[in-house]
């Protein structure tokens, strides 16, 4: 019997023996492994397709922000995290960060005619109640030299939109607070701005200012009434008269709290002294919601583009980093009210769960479609010493990586998206984003319309662009060297403040 004992305790012991060397090779297998194979591995088409229409799904009513059905998508995202074994928040203990905002809305239609014509298209930025009939003052465009010689003290001002040389929604937008100054300096108390503008783009504007969310209550405004008006040319080129007869009607913008959240998860990195680094992943989860109906009747606006893709490009992310970790820490950031004017990025930066000096990059993506599928296209590629890694990963999948400033630099899209509330403290920060090269017919066929649907994607496409992204951000996490602001940016002083940089003495002649 003793000896049968020693039998059986020897194969045991072998039997042990092997599953360790087995484990040990296994191991081995796992960490000769390459950052390309590792990102390969993990992004599955039918695990994507499964995140994006869900998020894009009717249900969902356009993932509209502080709605019952942005709380549903946070929940699956902070559960889908979860289930890769990335770990909570540590401040709150669960996935989200409370962010509470003020949310201001018409609650019923602007009735507004000059002399007997009524004008149905408005959109105010500022409305008290009101409820007159009264003259009001043409002032052209409203520019300093319209008011020479005219009284408009305690009037209403009624002038052609944006000025002679930027009549179209985008650049007219960009006279609004200079018009808005100088109709408060000279006394006004009402200012019409009335534009003949792009059919295709002017539904998307009002929709966009209808309902209007702010992380602040806002001071009162001394200027009550400032409304944008659309309407014809041929009606606008009717403007002229110095004295308008004008009705206005409206109970004013009334204002409401909002709870939302942003879904957060963290990382811990493998190497003892670049794990107290970290590198963020983010994207924002919210859209429109519902809007107008399209020719179908369709006025769900799902958002598969925008931004779906961009939020199942960090859920793929978090999966590869949770079996594959890199050296440095990984945090995730699911932003609510990027579509209210980035909020949940800018509540973010405002409370940080950890702290901002070690947060080295943020890797940012979104987008609002894309024509090209041989492109990864990236706002802030070429401003970050991590270009060449973002230039590569794409590559390696067979895309080419092209910075949005090569594009369309008139539109300046790097401070249009959630990165930028990063990049203003300091941190180097580019959106990556599906590949486009203009903006035509295909991609407003898609941006902010019902038509953004999830069978619409090109998922093979989708497939390389995440593991291009995957790639670039293992890359970045990995690298000895930490990535920075190109010299001589204009976000590179913020950095030197954050981080504790001083910066290099200009060379003497």
């Amino acid at each position: 019997m003793y000896f049968k004992i020693i039998e059986i305790n020897k194969k045991n012991i072998k039997m042990k023996n092997y599953i360790l060397l087995a484990a040990l090779a296994f191991t081995s297998v796992l960490s000769a492994q390459t950052d390309t194979e590792k990102a390969a591995e993990t992004v599955s088409k039918s695990e994507i397709e499964g995140h994006i229409y869900f998020l894009a799904d009717d249900v969902l009513k356009g993932r509209a922000t502080g709605s019952p059905e942005l709380k549903i998508a946070a929940s699956y995202l902070a559960n889908t995290l979860r289930s890769y074994g990335v770990k909570p928040n540590p401040v709150s203990g669960d996935y989200y960060q409370k962010v509470e905002m003020f949310r201001f809305y018409l609650n019923e239609k602007i009735d507004l005619s000059f002399n007997g014509i009524n004008f149905p298209e408005v959109v105010a930025f500022d409305i008290d109640a009101i409820d007159s009939e009264e003259d009001a003052v043409y002032l052209n465009y409203g520019l300093e030299a319209d008011y020479k010689g005219k009284d408009v003290k305690g009037k209403i001002i009624i002038v052609k939109a944006g000025t002679p040389d930027a009549v179209e929604l985008r650049p007219a937008l960009g006279s609004r607070a200079p018009k808005r100054e100088l109709a408060i300096k000279n006394g006004a108390k009402g200012l019409i701005e009335i534009g003949s503008f792009d059919q295709a783009i002017w539904p998307r504007f009002k929709h966009a200012f209808e309902e209007r969310v702010s992380l602040s209550e806002g001071e009162k405004e001394p200027l009550p009434l400032y409304v944008w008006v659309q309407t014809s040319q041929e009606e606008l080129d009717k403007l002229g008269a110095e004295t308008l007869k004008i009705k206005i009607k409206s109970n004013g913008i009334q204002k409401a709290i909002l709870q939302s959240q942003n879904v957060v998860g963290v990382l811990e990195g493998t190497d003892a002294k670049l794990k107290n680094e970290y590198v963020i992943y983010s994207a924002h989860y919210d859209h429109i919601g519902i809007g107008k109906p399209d020719a179908k009747g369709d006025s769900i606006y799902n958002g598969a583009r925008d931004n779906a893709i961009g939020t199942t490009a960090v859920l793929t992310m978090a999966e590869n980093l949770a079996k594959y970790p890199t050296k440095r820490s990984a945090l995730f950031i699911l932003f609510t009210g990027e579509e209210m004017g980035l909020l949940g990025s800018q509540y973010y930066v405002q409370n940080p769960i950890l702290p901002l000096e070690q947060m080295i990059y943020c890797f940012n993506t979104d987008g609002g479609g894309y024509n090209n599928t041989t492109l990864a296209t990236i706002a802030g590629l070429n401003r970050t010493t991590a270009k060449d890694k973002m230039i590569e990963g794409a590559k390696t999948f067979g895309l080419k990586a092209l910075d949005i400033d090569e594009v369309a630099p008139e539109e300046r899209l790097f401070d249009r998206s959630d990165n930028v509330s990063f990049a203003k403290v300091g941190i180097p920060a580019p959106t990556y984003s599906t590949g486009f090269d203009a903006f035509d017919d295909e991609i407003n066929k898609y941006y902010h319309q019902a038509a953004d649907e999830a069978d619409s994607l090109d998922y093979d496409y989708l497939v390389k662009f995440y593991q291009g992204y995957i790639l670039s951000g293992r890359s970045i996490a990995n690298d000895p060297e930490r990535p920075y602001w190109i010299k001589g940016d204009k976000y590179e002083a913020a950095a030197n403040v954050l981080y504790g940089k001083v910066p290099e003495a200009p060379i003497k002649n």
